[in-house]
């Protein structure tokens, strides 16, 4: 008798988050946590690093709920016409400047960038790893790590978007232009002087 030999299963391809968007949107639950647990810390990173801990963590956490407030409420009308993480982060993005709007009206502090989150972890920890920003993971120490952060707060807010855009959203050249509402060259240039100077900012460190 002979022993049947197993087939191998193919790996099952991954669940993208468009796929759980839609699902949640049908009344999966489960779908919008895991959604939840792959993009919440990049989100509140992101929505820290613009505001700054000098808001306070009440504002942050704040900002971070209403953007997830805001998933949910627009379940029901969200189309896969482009990444999730692009319409996740210009969400956030709408958040952080509807903030800003308030402070400035209410004449309080401007936003700014901290040296890290509560967890500790500082935006170096968190650049993609390729080549265009290879210098910047040369970073070794805190007093380079506060340097850096320091560099990117002195950005030009525009610039300083694009950069976080993608260093905490993982947004790509076209996906910044649709979160920002300008062309892909325009946020390509603000992205390169972004990188510019922050090379300049760190030359004594790297």
């Amino acid at each position: 008798m002979q022993e049947r030999q197993a087939i191998a299963e193919p790996d099952a391809a991954p669940v993208t988050d468009e796929s759980l968007m839609l699902a949640y949107a049908r009344g999966d639950l489960q779908a919008f946590s895991q959604l939840y647990e792959r993009h919440e810390g990049g989100v509140y990173r992101f929505i820290l690093r613009c505001v700054g801990q000098q808001s306070g963590s009440g504002v942050v956490d704040e900002l971070h709920q209403e953007t997830w407030f805001a998933v949910t409420r627009q379940a029901a009308r969200y189309e896969p016409s482009a990444r999730f993480t692009t319409w996740l982060y210009t969400i956030a993005r709408s958040r952080v400047i509807d903030h800003v709007r308030r402070q400035r009206t209410a004449g309080g502090p401007m936003r700014s960038l901290d040296e890290d989150d509560a967890d500790g972890a500082t935006l170096a920890d968190a650049l993609p790893a390729d080549e265009m920003h290879e210098p910047l993971r040369q970073l070794e120490t805190r007093e380079q790590a506060r340097a850096f952060l320091q560099a990117v707060e002195q950005l030009p807010a525009d610039q300083r978007e694009a950069f976080l855009l993608q260093a905490e959203g993982g947004l790509s050249l076209e996906e910044i232009a649709a979160a920002t509402g300008v062309g892909s060259e325009t946020a390509k240039s603000r992205l390169r002087y972004a990188r510019t100077k922050l090379r300049q900012a760190l030359a004594a460190w790297l």
